[in-house]
Parts: structure tokens; sequence; C-alpha cells
């Protein structure tokens, strides 16, 4: 008579429960015995934000097995409040605590499996250990903050995180009418996407009132309960849920000399197999390869956990199965918005120093003319030469998963990039389009592979003629600063106005009709580039830089104080349209706006209602732009109704000063420059936005000490060679005295502790000062864009006078 397996499980949850119910699929005889230190065995772990949001109301329906069901079921024991303390290899037996009875024993094993999942981080500070102060890991967690809200009447919550579980229990506190405030050490929340794809998620966010402090960490808990930020501010609240993240509980496989990798994970092989051939080891414990890259990681998801669990019941019953790595396939819900990712972003490409492209397209999740119709965000990443596709994310209101799982998919399979264009995917006006998103994203991905459409990205503007082939309307809801602005339709009769020496970036809302003007463009004689993207994704990725700088949060706190900047709708303000412009992409919300606004009488309303998320922020700045007045903005499921009201309702208080400043640097003098760096740092120190102009002998100040390797005509190096080259080399403009005045001030100055010049113009890059070099003195003066520091912008006129119109003060220098 053959022996009977036994086989202990270390975990439940979701890989020992699926390891112990496929171990009996494939093994009658087997005996099998689950030890959960827990109180349940089996439940959605998932699911708990969910059940304290009210959006699951019966909390059984979070318990997917019970230590009875799976006796009766499928004779599977299950023993809670077990904690699986030691590991005697050698003899092949553990040491459990019975945690209910306070006693010890031990049991022997042929096979183990070792599932302790992951424990939260907890951060080492001054009041953690005070009450109401949580983390969310189990059913008795979730019972415990439900507690809280629903008979304590907690109204106030802190979230320490912006993850999966920070931004899942921000909407859930929200929907039971808590004050709820996150706080995120990155600039971004949702680390596993690019910042500029998680910056409508950071608007959803704020719109739905929660009280977003990115960029902040926290560094003490003081009693009653006042969470201390690492930006200074201190917030009073009735609890606190730490969501920093989770780490691998490998301290059993630890204390057994199992190896444990450079990630903290339990090294396994292929088969799930620890260092311990007796021994396996399933879910977020495990450190396994990425997909991808090939390289060790650690993804604590439960699609994996589960496969993984099967994979060593397969392996431990004599069924070869290996476990084919994670790419990290995941989507959260965010209020009306769902974010979804698969494989790598461009971050991690970044740092692992792999070669990538990406494109970035905004069609709609189904057809356009069938009501229902929502913008999605769609990010691809790929391998310029080969066409692999390394990692896509996605962000909308609809349709989302479905994307995402057929890129995934893709990825899995093997697909290129151009596999992506030929796909066969379902079609039926409420469900897609016949162009589905997936098809779209990989014609423009084929399209800046073979080089039929130059593409260029947010990051890269610098130095181009920018084109707005947008609508004027369009254009003043906002632009790219320094644009042009030529509507598509007008383009062919106006290319006379375009400079064929210069390259162009054209742009409009999302890319479609920055392609068309391109095509025009460079079968035109022009060279021009199109932006992946469009302003949809400039303006996304704009906001998360800004957020990085002093004025920026600066700016951020003062929205926030302002809350939407709403006014209250007065008795005599009469809605005469109500646009439905649900479906429309933008521009479509904006442009039906203009026209029911231009039809109707000062002091009277237009209701329009959309399904464009990015027209919320929009809006605001339309109405600035035009004169008219934003009265109310409200959010439903999936909708966004705002009501304006034509004209200011009441007069406009007279403005503050601005911050702003504005300096053009004509001089090219040492002590004329000392003040102009001077007063930039200043101003910027005070938290103002602060714009340098250089133009004629200013340019100089900017040059690189060295020389650089550009071509030049013989009149443009003459000029070269007599100019300056740098702030150091500059004089002074009275008092020289064949340099000596010079030497005399600089030694004046070191001996008074001045910082030298070349040092302030460094601290004022680092402070955040815009320093644009005009273009048309470049030109003259035959300085090239090589010669000048890095991040040094070309502009215009039109960009000095837009900065100029902002500032509060201008100077010449």
């Amino acid at each position: 008579m053959s022996h009977t397996k036994r086989v202990l499980i270390v975990g439940g949850v979701a890989g020992g429960a699926s390891a112990a119910a496929r171990l009996r699929r494939l093994d009658e005889h087997a005996e099998i015995i689950i030890f959960e230190r827990g109180e349940h065995v089996s439940f959605a772990n998932c699911g708990l934000p969910y059940h304290i949001g009210g959006m699951i109301a019966d909390r059984s329906r979070l318990l997917v097995q019970t230590p009875a069901a799976l006796k009766k079921n499928m004779n599977i024991e299950a023993r809670t409040r077990s904690q699986v303390v030691q590991i005697d290899r050698e003899n092949k037996q553990i040491k459990v605590r019975d945690l209910s009875a306070n006693k010890e024993y031990s049991e022997t094993y042929d096979y183990l499996i070792l599932s302790p999942g992951a424990e939260p981080f907890k951060p080492a500070i001054a009041g953690a250990d005070l009450p109401h102060i949580y983390t969310l890991r189990s059913i008795s967690d979730m019972d415990v903050i439900k507690k809280q809200i629903d008979e304590d009447k907690a109204r106030r919550a802190v979230i320490v995180g912006g993850g999966y579980i920070g931004l899942e229990m921000a909407e859930a506190l929200a929907e039971r009418g808590v004050k709820t405030a996150l706080v995120e050490v990155n600039p971004q929340v949702m680390n596993t996407m690019d910042p500029e794809m998680a910056a409508p998620l950071h608007q959803e966010l704020r719109l739905h009132g929660i009280d977003l402090h990115l960029g902040s960490s926290l560094t003490e808990i003081q009693p009653g309960l006042k969470a201390v930020l690492s930006s200074g501010t201190t917030i009073e609240t009735d609890l606190v849920l730490l969501a920093i993240g989770v780490r691998p509980d490998a301290a059993l496989a630890r204390q057994a000399g199992l190896q444990v990798g450079s990630r903290g994970g339990i090294v396994v092989n292929a088969q799930m197999q620890t260092s311990d051939p007796y021994i396996y080891a399933v879910g977020d414990a495990v450190e396994i390869e990425d997909f991808v890259t090939g390289q060790q990681t650690v993804i604590p998801l439960a699609g994996p956990a589960n496969r993984q669990g099967r994979i060593a019941a397969d392996n431990i019953c004599g069924v070869k199965s290996s476990y084919r790595g994670t790419q990290g396939t995941a989507i959260c819900k965010i209020f009306n918005l769902a974010a979804a990712v698969t494989g790598m972003n461009e971050k991690t490409l970044k740092r692992q120093g792999m070669p990538y492209e990406k494109v970035y397209v905004h069609p709609f999740s189904h057809a356009g003319y069938y009501p229902g119709a929502v913008p999605i965000s769609l990010k691809l990443l790929f391998d310029r030469g080969s066409g692999r596709i390394l990692g896509a994310q996605a962000v909308g209101a609809g349709g989302v998963d479905k994307r995402i799982d057929v890129i995934a998919t893709a990825m899995r399979a093997g697909l290129t990039v151009h596999d992506l264009k030929d796909l066969e995917l379902s079609y039926a006006p409420p469900y897609g389009s016949a162009k589905d998103p997936v098809n779209y994203a990989g014609f423009v991905a084929a399209n800046a592979i073979s080089g039929d459409m130059p593409i260029i990205h947010h990051d890269a503007l610098e130095g181009r003629v920018l084109l707005d082939v947008r609508t004027p309307a369009e254009a003043q809801a906002g632009t790219i600063p320094g644009s042009i602005n030529v509507p598509l339709d007008q383009l062919r009769s106006r290319l006379s106005e375009l400079p064929k020496d210069k390259e162009i970036a054209a742009f409009c809302q999302v890319g479609l009709r920055g392609y068309l003007a391109c095509r025009i463009l460079n079968q035109s004689g022009f060279r021009s580039s199109n932006l992946s993207g469009g302003y949809k994704t400039w303006s996304a990725a704009k906001a998360i830089r800004a957020a990085q700088t002093p004025a920026g949060r600066q700016g951020m706190n003062e929205a926030k104080s302002k809350q939407n900047d709403v006014k209250n709708v007065s008795a005599d303000a009469r809605i005469l349209r109500r646009i439905d412009a649900c479906g429309l992409q933008c521009p479509g919300p904006i442009l039906r706006l203009k026209q029911a606004v231009d039809e109707i009488q000062t002091g009277q309303a237009v209701q329009i209602t959309t399904t464009d998320p990015g027209f919320a922020a929009d809006i605001k700045g339309w109405c600035s732009s035009t004169g008219s007045t934003l009265h109310s903005l409200t959010l439903g499921k999936g909708q966004y109704e705002a009501v304006i009201v034509k004209g200011a309702l009441e007069p406009a208080p007279k403005a503050a000063a601005s911050k702003n400043k504005t300096l053009v640097v004509f001089s090219g003098d040492f002590d004329k420059a000392m003040a102009a760096f001077i007063i930039a740092n200043g101003a910027a120190s005070m938290g103002g936005k602060v714009t340098m102009f250089f133009t004629f002998w200013g340019l100089n100040l900017l040059r690189k000490p060295v020389s650089a390797p550009v071509d030049k005509t013989f009149i443009e190096r003459m000029f070269g060679w007599m100019m300056p080259r740098g702030a150091e080399r500059t004089t002074l403009s009275k008092m020289n005295m064949a340099g000596l005045g010079t030497k005399m001030i600089k030694f004046i100055m070191k001996s008074k502790n001045v910082s030298p010049l070349s040092e302030l113009v460094d601290k004022a890059r680092a402070a955040g000062v815009r320093m644009v070099a005009c273009s048309m003195s470049m030109d003259l003066m035959g300085i090239k864009k090589e010669e000048l520091l890095e991040g040094i912008e070309e502009g215009g006129v039109a960009t000095y006078l837009n900065q100029a119109e902002e500032a509060g003060v201008n100077l010449f220098i």
C-alpha cells in the first residue's frame, strides 16, 4: 500500500488555500492541514476597503471558505488561531502555537508549503503606538476600523501611503463622510504608474474632497492624535491608517535556514520549491522572476499567489508545472476613475538602463456616438528596435480593464506593437470601436518605429517652435507657453507664417490633429514632430513637475484653501441652456459650452454635463479667460456637471500683487548681472515664479565656460571670440581698468562672503528660475543652443510677454 502524503500549509488566504484545494483535486487520499494564525482561513482581503466603505454591505460575503466548509466539502483540516513558530527541517516537523489554548505542539510533514504573506510597514516614529493607529491586513483589522466609524463616530482620518490600499481606503472613508487626508512621500500616488499618468488621479481625489499631501512623510504622531508631516503641516485626526506598503513575511523561512533573497523574499525556483526540496513557498512572501526583465523581484498580488499555490500543489503531486514570472498586471478604482498597469513603467526602465520608446493615446472607451463613451488615457512602452511590448498604463472612467488585459495577454504571448494593430477585437457601439484603443496604440507605436510619424515627448520640447493646431477656444482654456496658435483647418493657408529652418513641435489636445498637421508640414518642406499625447499629456506632466517646486506646492495649498473656487448660485441666475456633452472628448465639451454662452445674455447660465475627467480642470481656466463665472461643479457616477454664468456675478476684488517676477537681462556687464541674479534668487526664495529673458549681450551669461563643437560661419566665430564665454569672464560696466577693477570687486565679494556670479547662476537654476534665451538674438550673434548651459530654454517675444502679463514686477537690466 502506497504511503499517504502529509502536506502541511502555513497560511491560508490566497496562495495557501489555492494550494490546498488543488492538492485535494489531484490526490483524494492526501492528508492536508492548513495552519492560519488569524481567525479566518480564507477571505477576500482585496475586498476589505469596500466593506468599510459600505459598497459590500454583507460582511459574510468576504469569507471565501470556513474551516467547517473546507472539512465538509474537501476533507481539508483548517486550524485557525494557530501560528507556526519553528521548522525542524532535519526531522521534517513544525512547532505550532495554539493561540486560543496558549500551548505548543508539533506536527510532522512529508511536504511543507509556506504561504505567510506579507506584513505591513510600520514607520519607526514617535507616537506610532498610540491608540487608533491601524494597518489593514485582516478581517479583524477591518472590523476595528469599521467599528470606530460606525460606533465611535470617527469623522477625520489620515491615510499614510498612496498605493492600492491607501487609494481604496481614501474612497471608502470619503463615501462614509469621513474627512480624509492622504499623505504620500512621493510626488505622485500609485507609484506603479508614471507621474504624468497619475496626474488625473490627483485631480479626481481632490475633486472628491481628499486633502492630498504629496512629497510629504509622516514624522510624528502627537498625543491627541495629531499627525505631523515633514512639510511642517499638522493634521488633527480621529484615526490614522498606515498603508505605506508591505514586505515579505520571511521570518519563519530565515529561522529554518532557507535561502532568502536580496529583496527580503523567500527564494524559489520555477516549481515554487525553496532551497529545501520538501518545502515550497508561494504568495507575497516569495521572490519571483519579473516577466519583462528576467530579474528577481517581489510583487504582492492575489492573482500570482493563486497560480503559485496551484503550481506548488502540481509539483508535490508529480504534475510538471512551472511559474513563468509576474508582469504586475493590476487595477485600482479611484472614485469615478480606474487606473491599471501591466509590465514595466518608464521610471523602472530608466533606472535599469533599458532602451525604450513610448506613445500616448486618448481614445474613447467605445464608439463616441453611443451614450456613455468616456476617454481613456493609454501609455504604451516598447522596444523601438523589435517592437516588443514592455509595459502599459491606462486611466479612465470605463473600459480600462479590458484594454490593459488585452495588452497583458499580448505581452504574455510574445506579441509586438505591430501585432496590436492587427488584433481582431469584439466591436459593437456600446462596447468598443471599430478601431479599438489597443489597435490605435499599435498604429501610433508602429508609425513611431517606422518613422512615418516622428514624435516628440512632453519633456523634450526645448528649442522647438511650438505649434498649437487646436481651435482658438481650446487654446483660450490653456496652451503651452510660447506656442503659436494656427488651427488645423487654417494651416495650409498659413504655412508662410512658420519657419522652415527650425524644428516644429505640433500639438493638439490628444494627438490626432497634431498628427494630421505634421503630415501637412512634412510634405511641405518643414521639419516637424507630433507631441505624443498632445496638450492633455503635457499638462498632466506639467502638474506633476509644478507640484515638486516650492511655488507649485504653494499654489496647491492655495487651491486647496479655495476648494473648487466655485461661487454660490444667486437666485436670479437663470439656466437657459442645458448641454449634454457626455461621450464628447475634449475639445467637444468646451466648444459646445462656448457656443451656448455666446447665445445667452450676461447674468444668464448654462448647465453642462460631461464624462470627460479633464473638463473639471479645464473649465476653471476657461471661465477665467472668458470672464465667466463657475457657479457649481458636481460629480456623479462617472459624470461631471457644471453651471456657468456669463460674466462676473459681482465686481472682481482688486487682485493681490503677484509674487511673480520677470527680468529682461540685456546687459552682459558683471555688476548688472550680479544685480539681476541677486534679485532673481531673492524672488525665488519668497515663493515667486521667476522668469529671466536673456537678449543680446546678456546671452553671454548663459554660455558654457568651455567651447562646444558646433558648426559656425566665419563671422559667427569672430563674434564668439570677441564675447566673454560665461558669467565669470564678464567685466564691470564702469571702473573696469583693463580688468583690474573687476578683480578688485571679486576680491571684496569673497572677503564679505558674497557668492560668485557663476554660483548665483547655479543657485537660480536650482531654485527653479526659468531662464529663456532670445532665439532672435542668438541667431544674430551666432550663438548656438549647444553653447548654452543645460536647461536653458529658447523663446521669442511672445514667451516674454506671456510671462510679463502674469508678473507683478518687470525689470530691464
